[in-house]
C-alpha cells in the first residue's frame, strides 16, 4: 500500500518541483483578480468614459479634457462642491464631538453600560434608505412626528424640508444620528488600548479628570481620532442615499451634494462624460485627502 501523504511529504513535493514559489502568487491569484475586476477597471473606464461625448448611452467621440474643462467653469459643480464640502465638515465634527464623549463617559466595563454600548450602534446598522424614509417623516410638515409634537404645543408646524437652511441642518442631524456611533466604536477601542501607566502617574500626581484628559488621554488618542475622522469624512463625501430619499439636492440646491448632482447629470441629463469627469475630480480630491491623511498619521507615529 502507498504511505499517506503527510504536511511534510507534500512540501518537498512541492519544492521538488518548484511550485513553492509559484504557490503564494497562484494563493493570492483570487483576490488580485477581484481588485482588478472591482477597483482598478472601474476606475479606467471611469477615465476613459470622462473623455468622451456621448449618445443614447455610447461613446461618439472622444474630447479630450473638454469635460474636465466645462467641470471647472460650471458654476453648479462648485456650489456643489462647496455644500459637500460644508456638509463633511459640520457632520464629521459634531459626530467626532459626540463619538468621543460618549467613548470617555462608557469606557468602564459594566453590564449596564454594556447594554448602553448596544443600543447606541443601532442606528448604524439600519440600511441608509430606511433611515432616509425614517427622518422624511419625522420631518414632514403634515403628518410628521415634529408637527404632531407642535400642535400639542399649540404651535405651527415646522417647515423643515421646504428651507433651504433648515432641511440641510436636517440632514445634517439624520447623518450624525445614524453614523455617530461609527466613531464612538473606534476612539472606545482606542481608549480601551491606551497604556494605563501615564494616567496612574497623573492620579498621583493629584491631576484632575480635565488635566489628565488634556495632557495624557487626548494625546495619546489623536492617531485614532485622526483614523476615524478621515474614514467618516471619505465615506461623507460620497453620501448619496439619504440625500436622495430625504430632499433630492433640494429645496433649489440647498442640499445638492456632488453625489446627487454628479447622479443628475449622468441619468436625468444623460451628460455621461461630463458626469464621469465630475466624479473622476472628487475621485482624485478623495484620493489626495487619503495620502495626505496616511502621511501625517505616519509622521506622528515616529
Amino acid at each position: 500500500m502507498a504511505a499517506a501523504t503527510t504536511p511534510g511529504t507534500l512540501g518537498r513535493t512541492l519544492r521538488g518541483a518548484g511550485l513553492d514559489r509559484v504557490l503564494p502568487y497562484l494563493m493570492l491569484g483570487p483576490a488580485i483578480f477581484l481588485v482588478l475586476g472591482v477597483v482598478v477597471y472601474p476606475l479606467i473606464e471611469g477615465l476613459r468614459s470622462s473623455t468622451g461625448f456621448f449618445r443614447f448611452g455610447r461613446m461618439v467621440r472622444s474630447v479630450g479634457l473638454d469635460n474636465y474643462r466645462q467641470a471647472f467653469a460650471d458654476p453648479a459643480f462648485g456650489e456643489a462642491l462647496l455644500t459637500t464640502a460644508r456638509f463633511v465638515f459640520l457632520a464629521v465634527t459634531i459626530e467626532t464631538v459626540l463619538g468621543l464623549g460618549l467613548a470617555l463617559l462608557l469606557a468602564r466595563e459594566g453590564r449596564f453600560v454594556r447594554r448602553i454600548r448596544a443600543t447606541l450602534i443601532l442606528p448604524m446598522i439600519v440600511t441608509p434608505v430606511v433611515v432616509g424614509i425614517v427622518f422624511r417623516l419625522i420631518y414632514a410638515s403634515d403628518v410628521g412626528m415634529l408637527a404632531s409634537v407642535a400642535h400639542l404645543f399649540g404651535l405651527n408646524s415646522p417647515q423643515i424640508l421646504s428651507n433651504g437652511d433648515s432641511a440641510f441642518w436636517g440632514l445634517v442631524i439624520l447623518d450624525v444620528w445614524e453614523w455617530t456611533p461609527l466613531l464612538f466604536l473606534i476612539l472606545l477601542a482606542g481608549i480601551q488600548s491606551l497604556p494605563v501607566e501615564p494616567f496612574e502617574a497623573a492620579r498621583v500626581d493629584g491631576a484632575g479628570a480635565w488635566r489628565t484628559f488634556v495632557d495624557h488621554t487626548l494625546p495619546l488618542l489623536r492617531p485614532t481620532i485622526l483614523v476615524a475622522v478621515t474614514l467618516r469624512a471619505i465615506e461623507a463625501l460620497t453620501t448619496f442615499d439619504q440625500v436622495y430619499v430625504l430632499t433630492r439636492g433640494g429645496p433649489g440646491t440647498s442640499t445638492q451634494l456632488i453625489s446627487i448632482y454628479g447622479y443628475q447629470t449622468f441619468f436625468q441629463f444623460q451628460q455621461v462624460g461630463y458626469a464621469a469627469a465630475m466624479l473622476f475630480i472628487v475621485a482624485l480630491v478623495v484620493i489626495l485627502a487619503s495620502g495626505f491623511a496616511v502621511g501625517l498619521m505616519r509622521s506622528r507615529g515616529r
